[in-house]
């Protein structure tokens, strides 16, 4: 949650955490209302931190992928269910099946957490609820009910991401649905972004907001970011943090199939091609705690290591490049030569090199990528990232990303121009190549491929 000026400077922020719910292996759930008592506390909080300050606007982003099944007032039938849930595999599987046409038409490969799948375990398992259900929404559009009262409706950025969206027409892939079963009765209005959704109301001012305020509509997280920098369209992204996000921005909406990269809907008219790498940061972190290992000694060791193992660092599943179950992590070519050092420079190396074989699968771009996420900030990664992928590297210091962007759709729905808040880049990374590099990603690639049977 944050406050930004006029000028669009971050004011003041807070942020809340809560815990995911898992009552059956694999499941990933959360009741809707501890959103609500978060966001809650949140805006409070920010409001509390800056006074004196008068909301002209509010934007909303959120976590894709979810689905939250409502009846006709908007009160939650069940717990919302979250995009690591897997429980959707053999919905997944059957939709898998549908023909090359159908599955050109959604333009992305078929996952167990997208919300199409998943609508479809609910109807098959829990058919009472779907049937008291009058509507599904995405996370941020229940969220946004709180603040302007009950209204079924999405953006085209989350809507696109459900795998219920037909990219040749650009709206509800209503076929494709029925096939599944899912029952298109539940699909919510799809309102551009930055449009005013209503003005806040009841609920807004127990958070101590004023009513009266206008509301956007909002869009999803990655679509937030990509307008919060200020993207350029044809000039690739690459942002790192707990996962790292390969984004292709100003791309053409085509049908394909098989599909290499997801395509998504931003948040204007626009589309942007898009790969995410789960074991990032997650997977770096997971390996300091195994080696029982700081964040400085993890990027220290790299450039003094000589000869590195290999490493796979798939802890948990991928979608893309290639769908790969989670438990896949681990060195390998470890020589009695090898010490922690050693290993923590492979775990580093190995995050590098996913990243390069989801850039290897997007459509082509400019040569130069954006850097962004704080995942980028230490300079021995960005460099190591730099001379894995061939290619120079310009670091954009906007770290406020998303949530400048939200506040831009903020900006529109209460009829403002939203200012401008990029800033220039702090520097260029060049590339340094390396035939020792490039056969370790060889090598990567053989070991992945091996696993992949």
């Amino acid at each position: 949650m944050a406050l930004l000026s006029e000028g669009g400077t971050v004011l003041g922020s807070v942020a809340r955490a809560y815990d995911v719910v898992s009552p059956h292996a694999g499941w990933a759930e959360i009741d809707p209302l501890t959103w609500q008592q978060a966001t809650g506390d949140a805006v409070r909080a920010v409001l509390e931190s800056t006074p004196h300050t008068d909301v002209v606007g509010i934007g909303l982003d959120g976590q894709m992928h979810g689905v939250v099944l409502v009846d006709q007032d908007g009160q939650p039938t069940r717990p919302a269910v979250l995009w690591p849930d897997g429980r959707a595999v053999s919905q997944a599987d059957r939709l898998s099946q549908l023909g090359p046409e159908s599955l050109a038409s959604l333009a992305n490969p078929v996952t167990p957490g997208m919300a199409g799948p998943m609508l479809a375990w609910l109807a098959e398992n829990e058919a009472d609820v779907v049937q008291g259900s009058s509507s599904f929404v995405l996370p941020k559009d229940w969220v946004r009910s709180l603040l302007t009262g009950w209204r079924p409706a999405t953006d085209p950025s989350d809507a696109s991401a459900t795998l219920l969206w037909d990219v040749a027409t650009d709206d509800w892939a209503t076929t494709v649905a029925g096939a599944s079963g899912v029952p298109t009765r539940l699909f919510p209005t799809v309102h551009a972004s930055a449009d005013a959704s209503g003005d806040t109301g009841a609920t807004a001012r127990t958070w101590g907001l004023r009513t009266h305020v206008p509301v956007s509509f909002g869009c999803s997280d990655v679509a937030a970011t990509l307008l919060g920098l200020e993207a350029e369209p044809g000039r690739t992204m690459i942002t790192i943090g707990t996962g790292a996000q390969v984004v292709l921005p100003g791309v053409a909406p085509e049908k394909s199939f098989p599909p290499s990269h997801h395509l998504y809907r931003d948040a204007g008219d626009g589309w942007y091609a898009m790969v995410a790498v789960t074991n990032a940061g997650l997977a770096l972190q997971r390996v300091l705690t195994l080696l029982n290992a700081d964040w400085d000694e993890l990027y220290a060791p790299y450039e003094r290591a000589g000869e590195i193992p290999g490493f796979l660092p798939f802890f948990t599943g991928e979608r893309l490049p290639v769908r790969l179950s989670g438990g896949q992590a681990g060195w390998f070519d470890v020589g009695l030569s090898a010490g922690r050092e050693h290993l923590l420079a492979a775990a580093l190396e190995g995050v590098a090199f996913a990243i390069r074989h989801a850039v290897d699968v997007m459509p082509s771009a400019s040569t130069e990528i954006d850097l962004a996420g704080g995942g980028t900030r230490s300079p021995v990664f960005a460099q190591l990232l730099a001379d894995v992928l061939g290619r120079p590297l310009r670091r954009v210091p906007n770290r406020d990303a998303t949530v400048v962007g939200a506040a831009r759709l903020g900006w529109k729905a209460a009829g403002l121009e939203a200012p401008s808040t990029g800033s220039a880049p702090d520097e260029i990374i060049e590339p340094c190549t390396s035939p020792q590099l490039e056969a370790r990603y060889a090598r990567f690639i053989n070991a992945l491929t091996t696993r992949l049977g």
